[in-house]
């Protein structure tokens, strides 16, 4: 496969800035046998492309040995740069150390089990080099486990694409090929690493799709299960909010008050004038106490996407973000 070109606009020269052109972060946990092989793997494909790259190894809190793997083997490599954190907190999180000690123009990331192979770096390079500002791997022929792998994960799939309006066949692969200023404005919490491509779309990123290759497990066992399933759901909801009313709030939690509290006063007039012009006993009526709920409910929404509201501009102008992403500017500077 040729070496990937670099556009002007993405990759300038190394004698014109000392950044580095790539960057590639894996997140390890427990997978002290996958470390070496791993790294020498990425090392071989990379160096072919010609590129001045890092190998950068989070290790998450590992119990297995993998820090002890991770420094010596830093040690010795002048490639290589291992992040280690105090304690096991999540694949975000690790992800997202790798990002903030990434210094390359291009940032790729994949899994330290060894089931995505890094043959394929150059490859995602080369469809990122096309214009597009995320390229995300498509393992068309898993190796994992039907039951508790591959059909909760084609369901997810329908469902994430579905909901945030990101079609692709994928989600759950890690191996992916990012521009660093998209990912700069990008900040992850929870377990939103599933979602980055949603994440990304928010911010006005171009994406695509490529197949890659996907091996069976070669040492240890899957940090995956059917429990994941539910903190997919609340993630989702969290981008789905995050995409359609992080700057306006107000646009759900208004709507929904003034529908509850229109609705309650409809009722609560309804029953005024059966008490008052037809005499008739509300007291012990369902209606009455819906309506009641409905009103008291409206305005604690109302009021909520008032509070929603002063926060969100709080979050946007105390750290001087933009709600717009300018991707050019032509003409006169």
């Amino acid at each position: 496969m040729p070496s990937p070109s670099l556009d002007n606009r993405s990759f300038s020269s190394v004698l014109d800035s000392p950044q580095l052109d790539l960057s590639v972060v894996v997140p390890i946990y427990n997978e002290a046998e996958s470390i070496e092989p791993l790294v020498q793997a990425i090392a071989d494909a990379v160096v072919e492309t010609n590129l001045r790259y890092e190998i950068i190894c989070v290790d998450d809190g590992s119990k297995d040995g993998s820090t002890d793997v991770l420094t010596q083997l830093a040690g010795r490599r002048t490639d290589l740069k291992a992040v280690i954190l105090r304690r096991n907190y999540g694949q975000t999180p690790a992800m997202a150390a790798g990002f903030e000690s990434a210094t390359g123009k291009v940032i790729v990331t994949l899994d330290g089990d060894l089931q995505n192979d890094p043959a394929d770096i150059p490859m995602l390079l080369e469809k990122l080099n096309e214009g597009y500002d995320l390229v995300s791997g498509w393992r068309m022929k898993r190796q994992d486990a039907a039951l508790t792998r591959l059909l909760p994960s084609k369901i997810a799939n329908v469902i994430i694409a579905k909901v945030t309006g990101v079609k692709l066949h994928d989600y759950g692969c890690s191996l992916k090929a990012y521009r660093s200023e998209l990912i700069a404005d990008m900040n992850l919490y929870g377990e939103l690493h599933r979602f980055l491509p949603a994440l990304a779309y928010i911010e006005g990123a171009r994406i695509s799709e490529v197949p890659v290759r996907h091996h069976a497990r070669r040492f240890g066992q899957s940090k995956y299960g059917l429990g994941r399933t539910i903190r997919v759901v609340m993630d989702l909801l969290t981008v789905y909010f995050m995409k359609k009313f992080l700057t306006r709030p107000m646009h759900v939690f208004g709507l929904g008050g003034v529908i509850a509290l229109v609705t309650g006063i409809a009722m609560g007039t309804y029953l005024t004038i059966v008490k008052l012009y037809f005499n008739q006993n509300i007291g012990d009526r369902p209606l009455l106490i819906l309506a009641v709920l409905l009103i008291i409910t409206g305005v604690n929404l109302f009021c909520f996407g008032l509070v929603t509201e002063l926060l969100m501009r709080t979050y946007h102008e105390s750290q001087r973000r933009p709600i717009y992403r300018i991707r050019d500017v032509f003409g006169k500077k």
